[in-house]
């Protein structure tokens, strides 16, 4: 019986602690995204690398944390700066964007899992505000130029920009060593 609760212990322990990693991933995500270092006319920015928080989730617990995770992110940032159309816009826009990120997870035990997997993120992110931006908003595209096209270059230039940078600054080795410790207090 003391094993039972030793194991059902453990496992309520494990769930507060990627509960509160998760949550502490939303918060500087959250704050991180005010820190703009490029904002684009119709939306989206270049921010101090406030899509990594939510990556770090996917990367440390698994791409069902960091998709869940994701989500609720989007959600937040629906509250707090909200643009509507419809409920699909919506969806895509932020739930499903934002919670593409957690993917990260996909790759969390191979080598350069961090790096592939934050690209992984982006990626997935770049295809829900691509297709929304095809879906919704079409008609912002320049007379005469496709609209996949124009969604791909716009969403592409904020996206592409913040993520290579922060490939770039995750790779550096004393920034990927502070990450990996880190990770070794989240996962055990």
């Amino acid at each position: 019986m003391s094993q039972i609760n030793s194991i059902k212990s453990r496992s309520a322990s494990s769930a507060v602690k990627k509960l509160v990693f998760s949550a502490m991933g939303i918060a500087l995500a959250m704050v991180t995204s005010y820190i703009k270092i490029w904002e684009m006319p119709m939306g989206g920015s270049v921010t101090l690398l406030s899509m990594l928080f939510i990556c770090l989730i996917g990367n440390w617990f698994g791409a069902g944390y960091g998709i869940l995770t994701g989500a609720a992110y989007g959600i937040l940032q629906l509250i707090v700066d909200p643009y509507m159309v419809s409920v699909w816009q919506v969806l895509f826009d932020y739930p499903f964007a934002f919670g593409a990120l957690g993917l990260a997870g996909i790759f969390r035990n191979q080598r350069y899992g961090l790096q592939l997997g934050y690209a992984a993120g982006v990626l997935g992110r770049f295809v829900f505000s691509t297709l929304s931006g095809v879906i919704f908003f079409a008609a912002y595209a320049p007379e005469g130029m496709n609209p996949w096209v124009y969604s791909s270059v716009y969403q592409g230039s904020y996206l592409g920009a913040e993520g290579i940078v922060t490939l770039v600054i995750i790779s550096l080795p004393p920034v990927a060593k502070a990450l990996e410790t880190v990770k070794k207090q989240a996962v055990n």
